[in-house]
C-alpha cells in the first residue's frame, strides 16, 4: 500500500509543480498518515531562492496545494480504505523536503501502545507547551503519536490567541499561516529534545486547522543506531 502511494502521490506532484520528489518515504499508521518528501524544489522554485524570495515559493506551492489536496485526498482514502481528513503540509525549502499528512477517521482502540507511551514523552510535550505557550498560548490539550522509529507527530488543542482570530476573520489567513511556520520552527528547541530523545532531529514541521483551532507538530528522527 506505501509503495503504491508514493507512485500515485509523486504523479500527482509531478503533474502540477513540474517536477516531483527525488524520493518518498509514506507511512500509513493509525491515526495519521504521512509522506515525507526529500529532493523537491522546482527549477524555478530555486531560481526564486536564490533571489532570497522564498515567501514566493510557499504563496505559489499553497495555491498548487489547494488543487491537489482534493485529488490526494480521494487517492488516500481509497488506498487506506479509511476517511481521511483535510490533507496538511509543511515544507522546509533549505533542504528541499517536505511533508504532507492527514488524519484517518479510526477507533482509538486501534492505536498500538508504543504508539502512546514512547521514550521522552513527557519531555516533548513540555516543550510543546513551552513554545505554544510563549508563541500564542498553553494548549488546553497535547497529544502525541509515534507512528514509527522515525516519526514523532503531536496535536494541539485550542491555541490561538484572540488577534489571530481576528485575522482569520477578516481573510489575512495566508499570512497568518506563513508567519507561524516560520515563529513556531523558530522557538522550537531541537537540541534539548535530540537529547531527550537521544537521537538526532532531521526535519521539523508545523501546520494548523485553524476552524478547529488544532495544530500539528512533526519531528522526523534520523535513523536510530543500531
Amino acid at each position: 500500500m506505501e509503495s503504491s502511494i508514493a507512485s500515485a502521490a509523486g504523479k500527482l506532484l509531478r503533474d502540477h509543480f513540474g517536477k516531483g520528489p527525488g524520493s518518498l518515504f509514506v507511512t500509513v499508521e493509525k491515526p495519521f498518515i504521512t509522506i515525507y518528501l526529500k529532493n523537491f524544489l522546482a527549477p524555478m522554485e530555486n531560481v526564486l531562492l536564490e533571489q532570497n524570495n522564498a515567501l514566493k515559493v510557499q504563496e505559489t506551492r499553497d495555491l498548487l496545494m489547494s488543487k491537489i489536496k482534493p485529488d490526494l485526498q480521494v487517492l488516500l482514502s481509497a488506498e487506506t480504505n479509511h476517511s481521511v481528513g483535510t490533507i496538511r503540509y509543511d515544507w522546509n525549502l533549505e533542504k528541499r523536503t517536505g511533508i504532507l499528512f492527514a488524519e484517518l477517521q479510526t477507533n482509538p482502540n486501534e492505536f498500538e501502545t508504543d504508539q502512546l507511551d514512547y521514550k521522552a514523552k513527557k519531555e516533548i510535550h513540555e516543550e510543546i507547551e513551552r513554545f505554544t505557550k510563549k508563541a500564542q498560548k498553553s494548549p488546553r490539550n497535547i497529544k502525541s503519536f509515534k507512528l514509527n522509529d522515525r516519526t514523532i507527530i503531536s496535536k494541539r488543542e485550542d491555541i490561538l490567541v484572540c488577534i489571530e482570530n481576528e485575522l482569520i476573520n477578516t481573510g489575512f489567513e495566508e499570512q497568518l499561516r506563513l508567519s507561524k511556520r516560520k515563529l513556531e520552527k523558530h522557538l522550537i528547541q531541537t537540541t534539548y529534545l535530540e537529547t531527550v530523545l537521544e537521537q538526532a532531529i532531521e526535519d521539523v514541521f508545523v501546520d494548523w486547522d485553524f476552524d478547529s483551532d488544532t495544530g500539528y507538530v512533526i519531528f522526523i528522527l534520523h535513523a536510530p543506531n543500531k
